[in-house]
């Protein structure tokens, strides 16, 4: 596995990142070991999870496995922002959340400094100044080593960029949003803040849930039984059939499954890659619940799609693009 730089730092990750969310939660402790033994053994160096994963349990055990395998060449990366009990303070970004949630999460990944601390999303109630202020603190005292941020919009991003930069605080150095061929909104201002300002990009959700895993094709009815989207049609999430089920979901799965049958690939490969090639992109999370998962997504890295492969699923995967985005290809042609 390749490593690359996160944003403007000299930090490097591995080009694919195991994501920790599965872990408690469809995923056993004993089978969660075996996931992070084999990702190590592939070149992994970049595990990510969260405080409210499993409400700490996934973090224990990414904490348990660190215990046993060690901790100085493996960037750990972890969140804080939303509920982790039933108290008014128990979420958020203010001060007081931050400083507990630190100290809890040092204690269940049993190590005395996390190395990328992630705001896992905007927090409206909170004073910017608060949230970075104190960020800013935890780096100096030595128990963050980078910041960023999940979720945020293009603004919010570049207020919080600028704030620390007037302020001389640690700033952000990566951001963590959705972005896959079915989510190409995140290209609209995200990439190019984090562009423009040097800051890495670890995509969650590569595969949008298993829609682009290879496991839907035109003509079905319903998700297959078992599936992350039949539970999802269930639980209200994002990714559920009722969401996808449209033309243009079967337009991209169209063009993916056709440059899988060229490439000798799998789907899930297919989509992963294209992420790889992406400008400003660091390092896509796969977060996985088997060991046939992990293996499958592996194998997305290595190679590489060619540009007309590339083109194909950019034409595939595209959206009509509205007002005040339109104006930049408005733009673009007419200076050409």
């Amino acid at each position: 596995m390749n490593y690359r730089l996160l944003g403007n730092t000299g930090l490097k990750v591995s080009e694919l990142c195991l994501g920790a969310m599965t872990f408690g939660r469809e995923t056993s402790e004993e089978d969660s070991f075996r996931i992070l033994d084999r990702f190590v053994d592939a070149g992994g160096n970049f595990i990510d999870t969260a405080d409210v994963y499993s409400r700490g349990i996934s973090e224990e055990i990414v904490g348990r496995w660190l215990a046993k395998q060690g901790r100085e060449d493996l960037i750990v990366a972890t969140k804080v922002r939303f509920p982790m009990g039933e108290g008014p303070n128990d979420l958020g970004t203010s001060r007081k959340h931050i400083m507990d949630g630190i100290k809890a999460s040092l204690k269940r990944l049993q190590t005395d400094y996390i190395d990328l601390y992630q705001v896992h999303a905007w927090d409206p109630l909170t004073p910017l100044e608060e949230t970075l202020s104190t960020l800013n603190d935890l780096v100096r005292q030595g128990y963050v080593r980078y910041l960023g941020a999940s979720n945020f919009k293009g603004w919010q991003l570049q207020k919080a960029v600028d704030m620390s930069k007037a302020q001389g605080w640690e700033r952000f150095v990566s951001l963590q949003p959705q972005y896959n061929l079915l989510c190409r909104a995140t290209e609209y201002e995200l990439l190019e803040v984090c562009d423009k300002e040097g800051i890495g990009v670890i995509p969650w959700s590569p595969l949008r849930g298993g829609w682009l895993s290879g496991k839907f094709r035109r003509g079905m009815s319903s998700p297959p039984e078992g599936s992350r989207v039949e539970k999802a049609e269930q639980e209200g999430w994002g990714e559920s059939w009722t969401a996808y089920n449209n033309e243009h979901t079967w337009q991209v799965l169209d063009e993916l499954h056709a440059i899988a049958e060229e490439t000798g690939k799998t789907p899930a490969q297919v989509a992963i890659n294209w992420l790889l090639q992406k400008k400003a992109i660091t390092s896509p999370i796969i977060g996985v619940r088997t060991m046939e998962q992990l293996e499958s997504n592996l194998g997305a890295a290595g190679w590489a799609l060619t540009g007309e492969q590339m083109e194909r699923l950019d034409r595939a995967s595209s959206m009509p693009v509205t007002y005040p985005y339109d104006q930049t290809a408005i733009n673009q042609r007419a200076r050409t």
